[in-house]
């Protein structure tokens, strides 16, 4: 089987309790959040390169295309292996999705996310969903 066509199931993101290391407290954000999903450096600061093509090109109505992988690759100087590595993690995250394809953008990690903390607030914590 090859990297490119590997499940996209799920994939582990670090959580962290303290305060000063909320993702909203970064100074850049995106690569904080990469940073708690990949483990080497390097592939974290393209990880955010890579959404940050993905974001900007949908935005111009024109979406990244799949097709367009070499000057993907190109642009942010990975192997091929490397780069389906880390895209297949951030579609198993819930982050970007691929339709028609096109890279989007996607809201499948938010929600996820949030039913998380809802469920947690609500049935662990024993709190009235509405104070969350």
């Amino acid at each position: 089987m090859k990297i490119k066509d590997a499940p996209k199931t799920s994939t582990s993101i670090i959580v962290r309790s303290a305060s000063n290391a909320r993702i909203s407290q970064s100074k850049n954000p995106l690569l904080e959040l990469m940073r708690r999903l990949f483990r080497k450096e390097e592939i974290a600061l393209k990880a955010a390169k890579f959404v940050t093509m993905v974001e900007e090109r949908q935005k111009m109505g024109k979406p990244l295309r799949v097709e367009e992988w070499e000057k993907t690759i190109e642009e942010l100087d990975m192997a091929k292996s490397s780069f389906y590595a880390m895209r297949n993690k951030l579609i198993s995250a819930g982050m970007i999705a691929i339709k028609n394809g096109e890279y989007h953008l996607s809201g499948v990690f938010s929600r996820d996310l949030v039913d998380m903390a809802r469920w947690w607030w609500v049935v662990m914590l024993g709190y009235d969903e509405e104070s969350l």
